[in-house]
């Protein structure tokens, strides 16, 4: 499956580095350009799945590459997120007149820019690593208890393999035990963050089931869990890798 593509743009190389940087651990491929004409070209030749856009540049502008864009049919579905450097009632003007999806005000959070991300592109979550785990696990949702099995596991969420029907968000409770841990009974709680299913799986690798995030871990819980993962890396095993980004510049 093709890694969804992002266009970052702006004739500021820091900021570029910066965008670069807040996307290192997510699963996409990330493009960049240095004004609104190579972004104009890079549109149309790549059809990125995302655009983060600077206003003022030289050679066109953002919004003016925006608007170009957005008349086209081929391309106005294009989501647009345009960044200015203060929330001059002007400049954001200028932005929604040419057609964006949303404004984003320098300097960018990080946490702003990932999450105003994910409006339109799920991939953007965060993945991080994990070290292959299997052990049971007992959860309960709604009222009711069910048992599944680990696949992999990191200090902020786990996979569970599982044949049953979950929802997005769904709020679970779960008990699981780290292998040749030291009081490893780990009792957590968490939201459904996302799901491997449909056909093909949507991570062939994994097994039908989904994926845990993990709310308030206790301290203890999470120093267990961060010794088991040294552990295991120690010990060779390979951690899983289920993001990491590739980067290049258009022109």
């Amino acid at each position: 499956m093709e890694r969804p593509k992002i266009l970052l743009v702006d004739d500021n190389r820091l900021f570029l580095e910066m965008e670069k940087e807040f996307l290192q651990s997510c699963a996409i491929k990330v493009y960049t350009a240095r004004n609104g004409q190579e972004a104009l070209d890079a549109v149309r030749m790549i059809l990125p799945d995302l655009v983060f856009m600077d206003l003022h540049m030289p050679q066109m502008d953002g919004d003016a590459c925006c608007a170009a864009v957005k008349s086209d049919p081929d391309l106005k579905k294009v989501p647009i997120i345009m960044i200015v450097t203060s929330t001059d009632g002007e400049d954001v003007e200028r932005c929604r007149q040419a057609g964006c999806d949303l404004v984003l005000t320098k300097p960018v959070d990080p946490a702003e820019f990932i999450a105003t991300g994910l409006r339109f592109l799920p991939e953007l979550s965060r993945i991080e690593f994990r070290i292959p785990c299997v052990t049971l696990v007992v959860f309960i949702m709604g009222g009711e208890t069910f048992y599944g099995t680990s696949a992999n596991l990191s200090t902020s969420g786990i996979f569970i393999s599982f044949d049953g029907e979950v929802e997005l968000e769904d709020q679970i409770r779960l008990t699981f035990l780290i292998p040749g841990a030291k009081g490893g009974i780990i009792e957590a709680t968490g939201s459904i963050a996302w799901r491997n299913t449909g056909t093909p799986l949507c991570k062939p690798a994994l097994p039908r089931g989904f994926g845990v995030k993990f709310g308030n871990l206790a301290p203890d819980a999470a120093k267990i869990i961060a010794r088991f993962m040294a552990r295991s890396e120690n010990s060779g095993s390979k951690p899983v890798v289920e993001g990491a980004y590739m980067a290049e510049r258009f022109f």
